[in-house]
């Protein structure tokens, strides 16, 4: 589960993302970025957060994964989106997390063990909170995660690769909602490997594939 602190965050998530995304490859700058809305992974030790966001912009919807750490990751300098004052908890160090450890290995969890989203518990609601994003892996391996070793991820024509030892990750970073999960596509055959991430969010009829886990 993740726990959601009731927090002023200053700058807020969509402002760093606003300046994030006209930076990247993959952007088409059609127009100002708006949230459709986001899923969480659990960080086991409770150190890292791990939100995605699913973003429109023009017509075009974007997958953005953040990671948020009360610390500076060593060695990922050049994925460092910005930092952002968090009434609760503090200065926070918010990365691209295709770059993050934490989030790959949480990443390949999911799509390895058919796992979903992470329960939203926020401070002071009795029960959980809904998700605005569903997300779950196709996968059903019931032992442990192979050992990962991330690499430093590679992006191109809407694709993010993370090259993890055993396994390479591939990120949707420019979603295909026209396509149905569960039939492929021709339109980004790059992305189908042998598991997959799909996700569905509110006025969407069929689940999209976000992500996919390549045994190499």
């Amino acid at each position: 589960m993740a726990i959601i602190h009731k927090a002023n965050l200053s700058p807020s998530k969509l402002e760093l993302i606003a300046g994030y995304l006209p930076k990247q490859p993959w952007f088409i700058q059609d127009g100002t970025p708006e949230l459709i809305g986001a899923y969480r992974f659990d960080d086991p030790a409770g150190e890292v957060g791990i939100e995605t966001h699913v973003v429109a912009a023009g017509d075009r919807i974007y997958q953005v994964p953040l990671s948020y750490r009360g610390y500076e990751l060593a060695g990922a300098e050049e994925w460092l989106i910005g930092t952002m004052d968090h009434s609760v908890l503090g200065k926070r160090y918010v990365y691209d997390a295709c770059a993050d450890p934490i989030y790959v290995k949480a990443l390949a969890t999911a799509i390895l063990t058919g796992q979903e989203e992470a329960q939203l518990i926020v401070d002071g609601e009795p029960e959980p909170r809904p998700s605005s994003v569903t997300v779950k892996g196709s996968g059903r391996l019931d032992g442990g995660v192979p050992a990962l070793s991330a690499s430093a991820p590679v992006s191109g024509s809407g694709v993010t690769i993370i090259d993890a030892g055993e396994l390479r990750l591939k990120v949707a970073r420019v979603v295909d909602v026209a396509a149905d999960s569960s039939a492929g596509s021709a339109a980004a055959p790059e992305l189908h490997g042998e598991l997959t991430l799909s996700g569905q969010w509110a006025g969407l009829e069929n689940p999209v594939e976000l992500a996919a886990v390549v045994r190499d």
